[in-house]
């Protein structure tokens, strides 16, 4: 048994952080499923644009959608939700299997959006009713307006990924903002099951932090951070507030791990998957991080409800000068940066290669070689 069938049997979902034609049309994808246990994946702007901008995979289509009059955003998003609706038919058997807690992908709205809730809303609806695909998250990231147009879009029935989150704070913060839409919801006679996920960025904490804290707490923070969460997560869903909207028939909103790639070459490269090894949770991962578990990683223990020593190791960060509070709202500032630049590129690639494709059908129908 190898260790992805492991977490598996823990009962931790594994997902792929990744979505390319190449991984669709290579049969990659279809054999991670069966091989590794993945039953679901996550996109994000960065890999869209690396899948798009820096590879020919694309060309064709976005020729053939110039022609159609495509261009920009709309563009774009209609070759994402080709991918993505093409991985969910993957993944339906499992989504179906498990009464649709499991068996997702996810498609981000503009990061443009992240200070604009009306506009995230808005996105929201009409991109999920555009992909008309049961099994497809919307990711809004859990900035402050995000965190009302996460209210809103799972009051609109809009099953929501909630990215870009960092601390146990931001997590309860969301929490509650899909709790608010399931209640409205509920009040309103309509039916409670709207799925959603809340993913907690993991590793980007020891980046931050890397020189400039003892050796002694070298990539511990993320971790520490997760336990935290972790025990929040799980109080949530023992508490009398969850019992009645599970009796309503509400769905549990899972705990998710992203950003658990090690980015410490003094590490092993399967260090943060096997430290988030937890019942109840997701991981999603890098496809070089999942085959680097699948061929040496190993389960070695099981995250505690408790919190383990989560809050003994962030007090040594705090006497070590770290503020964790100013540091988790700088890290979604920063991610929130990093996918508006990630999206520029993107929309760059996208018309250089529209007008790359405009040329090359102008000259055609001119007869030109």
């Amino acid at each position: 048994m190898n260790a992805t069938t492991q977490l598996h049997e823990l009962g931790q979902s594994l997902w792929l952080d990744n979505i390319t034609r190449e991984l669709l049309d290579s049969g990659t994808l279809d054999r991670y499923r069966k091989e590794f246990c993945i039953t679901g994946l996550t996109s994000n702007p960065t890999i869209f644009d690396q899948a798009i901008g820096r590879t020919d995979a694309y060309d064709a289509a976005i020729r053939q959608k110039v022609k159609d009059g495509k261009s920009g955003e709309a563009l774009f998003f209609e070759l994402a939700i080709e991918d993505l609706t093409r991985a969910a038919a993957l993944f339906r058997p499992t989504y179906d299997a498990t009464g649709g807690v499991d068996g997702w992908v996810s498609l981000e709205v503009s990061p443009l959006l992240a200070d604009d809730a009306a506009g995230t809303i808005d996105a929201a609806v009409r991109l999920h009713a555009s992909a008309r695909c049961p099994n497809l998250f919307i990711k809004i990231p859990g900035t402050p307006a995000g965190i009302r147009a996460i209210e809103e879009a799972i009051f609109a029935g809009v099953p929501v990924n909630v990215t870009l989150l960092f601390s146990r704070e931001q997590y309860v913060a969301a929490a509650d903002a899909y709790w608010r839409g399931i209640q409205r919801r509920i009040d309103a006679g309509l039916d409670p099951k709207v799925n959603s996920v809340a993913s907690i960025f993991v590793s980007r904490w020891d980046k931050a932090v890397a020189g400039k804290v003892p050796f002694a707490l070298r990539n511990r923070l993320g971790i520490a951070i997760a336990r935290r969460t972790y025990k929040a997560y799980r109080e949530r869903f023992a508490s009398a507030a969850w019992a009645r909207f599970a009796d309503a028939g509400a769905l549990p909103q899972r705990l998710l791990w992203a950003s658990t790639g090690a980015k410490d070459p003094q590490i092993s490269d399967t260090y943060y998957v096997e430290a988030l090894a937890a019942p109840y949770t997701i991981n999603t991962m890098p496809e070089k991080t999942l085959n680097a578990f699948a061929a040496h990683g190993e389960l070695i223990g099981v995250m505690q409800e408790d919190g383990s020593d989560a809050e003994t190791t962030l007090d040594n960060f705090a006497k070590a000068g770290i503020d964790i509070v100013a540091l988790a709202d700088e890290l979604q500032r920063e991610g929130a940066q990093s996918f508006k630049q990630s999206w520029q590129d993107l929309m760059n690639a996208i018309e250089t290669k529209s007008v790359q494709a405009g040329a090359s059908t102008d000259t055609k129908e001119n007869g030109q070689p």
